[in-house]
């Protein structure tokens, strides 16, 4: 990826890699689907629409001028596509790592004929990193993140003090930052980092009662259903 316009940023890959096949459907969306609705974070060869400082054109690549929203980690994007059909005031680019996810995304998009849905396919942190701009996002989601249970593994989860503070910056002043989990350590780990981010400020106190509008994604049912409990956790950047 060339032109980063907010300098160097380490990363530390927070998903696993998976592979699987695609069936022809989701081949179908990608082919069809993907020059007009996705692009890649780090293939210069499919870039995003671009500013002349290197950061997203949000406006061309959604054809208009709206408060945006990110989804990091939409897995099949049954969440996202929920709630962009029921919030058609406002954009959603859902960021993805794994191809098929973004296909099975294309082909809901396709389905339900939504016009204010990007599929990203790439690293979010380094989207945020290099191609958001500060203060522009009206919202971040991460639902059900990799909790990367084992000790020495917790340096790769997505909710740590250095991403935290990336996140912020790039809200707009009154954004939010909506996590769910089902890993009740990692839902702890939350609530102790976000209380020490700087200008970040949780209205709840702890975690938020389960909001009306995140759907209930199959993922979440095999959680409940094994017996994990999931917890919400809102903040609000302030200043």
């Amino acid at each position: 990826m060339q032109n980063r316009p907010n300098g160097p940023y380490e990363l530390v890959r927070t998903f696993h890699p998976r592979r699987s096949a695609l069936g022809p459907a989701r081949q179908h969306a990608l082919a069809r689907m993907w020059p007009r609705l996705g692009f890649s974070v780090h293939d210069d060869a499919q870039p995003p629409p671009l500013l002349a400082d290197g950061t997203l054109d949000v406006e061309t690549l959604f054809g208009r001028s709206a408060p945006l929203v990110v989804e990091i980690g939409p897995g099949m994007g049954e969440a996202v596509v929920a709630m962009a059909a029921a919030d058609p005031d406002r954009d959603y680019l859902a960021v993805e790592a794994h191809v098929p996810g973004v296909a099975n995304l294309l082909v809901m998009l396709d389905r339900l004929g939504l016009t204010n849905v990007r599929a990203a396919h790439g690293d979010a942190i380094e989207l945020l990193a290099h191609r958001i701009r500060p203060g522009t996002l009206d919202a971040v989601h991460i639902f059900f993140p990799d909790p990367w249970p084992k000790a020495r593994h917790r340096e790769r989860r997505l909710v740590q003090p250095a991403h935290v503070a990336l996140i912020r910056s790039r809200l707009r002043p009154g954004g939010t930052l909506h996590c769910a989990t089902d890993w009740a350590p990692y839902a702890a780990a939350m609530l102790e980092t976000f209380a020490a981010a700087e200008g970040l400020v949780n209205p709840f106190g702890g975690f938020a009662p389960r909001p009306a509008h995140r759907p209930v994604t199959n993922f979440e049912r095999r959680g409940l259903a094994a017996g994990r409990q999931v917890a919400d956790v809102i903040v609000t950047r302030i200043g």
